[in-house]
């Protein structure tokens, strides 16, 4: 079996995608020529153009923009169905997709109208596509201007079947890790999942924060944590999983090439790693592309491929009897 067969055949399970980069070309150019007049491009070309990246935060400013266009449920359920339409394609059979759910209210989405959408595109997800979906909710950086309270609130109040942890995306910088505690703790005691990004554009010192101040138990991103020997450790020793976006680090500038990506150096201390895309319409990826590059430019071989694909699916929050078997399929391989 040829390598690019072998990682195509591998079940997957995707933990760190979010739902508005996700969406494909055709997808988003679909919803801003059904909402006419914003920022968002409406031809091909100059949408592709639209997604070349200066840095980190013109990659945030562009996914808001590409966000301000979900104002309805029916958008919300399109971009559900359309990312397991395309997951199924690498053969992705879980994902746990990230929602920036106060987003979607300020845009004026009714709660119980954003539930009722997830609830819809979840089943179609399934039914149709044969992948089975569950939720983050995180809050959006400082959008919320309160430190994620909106969100925690909206989160453990509105609860949608499948919602199984809280994160904390947008731009690291102007939203220290430790500003959330309250958020987190609001969260957890609901029973979510700590799932933080740290460490994307930021100091070890945002991953320290996460781990200590949020218990995070699983890091977005975490690419800093190289720098800091004694976090390493941590990471690894307490199980802490980094969930590692090779293709998104390089195009949002957060790291400067693929020689220099930590994700070898991570794998080689112990520490816990899954293999995700991100925004992989934003990003022109997908998940048998990025374990290929895993491949090409780490020099991972089959047993090191199966052996990522097993830590996602041990990594993720999926029902027991779905990590059983997606185990065992790829134990076949």
């Amino acid at each position: 079996m040829h390598i690019s067969d072998f990682v195509h055949a591998l079940p997957k399970a995707e933990l760190h995608v979010h739902l508005v980069g996700a969406a494909s070309v055709e997808t988003v150019l679909a919803l801003a020529r059904n909402h006419p007049g914003g920022r968002v491009p409406t031809d091909e070309a100059a949408l592709r153009k639209f997604y070349e990246f200066r840095d980190f935060r013109h990659f945030i400013n562009v996914y808001g923009i590409v966000n301000d266009l979900v104002t309805t449920g029916e958008d919300v359920r399109t971009l559900v169905v359309g990312y397991a339409r395309d997951a199924a394609r690498t053969n992705v059979r879980y994902a746990e997709l990230t929602i920036s759910a106060t987003s979607h209210l300020r845009a004026g989405i009714e709660p119980d109208e954003l539930v009722e959408a997830l609830r819809a595109g979840r089943d179609e997800a399934l039914a149709v596509h044969g992948v089975t979906l569950q939720w983050i909710f995180d809050v959006p950086g400082v959008w919320d201007r309160d430190w994620g309270m909106t969100s925690a609130r909206f989160a453990t109040e509105y609860r949608p079947e499948g919602l199984v942890g809280f994160g904390l995306g947008g731009f690291e910088s102007d939203s220290p890790r430790s500003n959330f505690r309250e958020a987190f703790a609001l969260a957890r005691d609901a029973g979510l999942h700590m799932v933080p990004h740290a460490g994307e554009t930021t100091p070890p010192s945002e991953i320290w924060a996460a781990v200590r101040d949020l218990r995070a138990e699983r890091i977005g991103h975490g690419v800093s944590a190289v720098q800091d020997p004694d976090l390493v450790r941590c990471l690894a020793d307490e199980g802490v999983v980094v969930e590692v976006c090779p293709t998104s680090n390089i195009r949002t500038g957060a790291v400067r090439s693929l020689d220099e990506h930590p994700l070898p150096r991570l794998v080689e201390a112990g520490v816990p790693v899954t293999i995700s895309t991100d925004d992989p319409g934003m990003f022109h990826t997908d998940l048998d592309r990025e374990y290929l590059l895993c491949h090409e430019r780490f020099g991972f071989g089959r047993d090191d491929l199966a052996g990522l694909a097993r830590a996602a699916v041990r990594a993720s929050y999926a029902p027991v009897e779905l990590k059983d078997r997606l185990m065992k399929e790829i134990d076949a391989l």
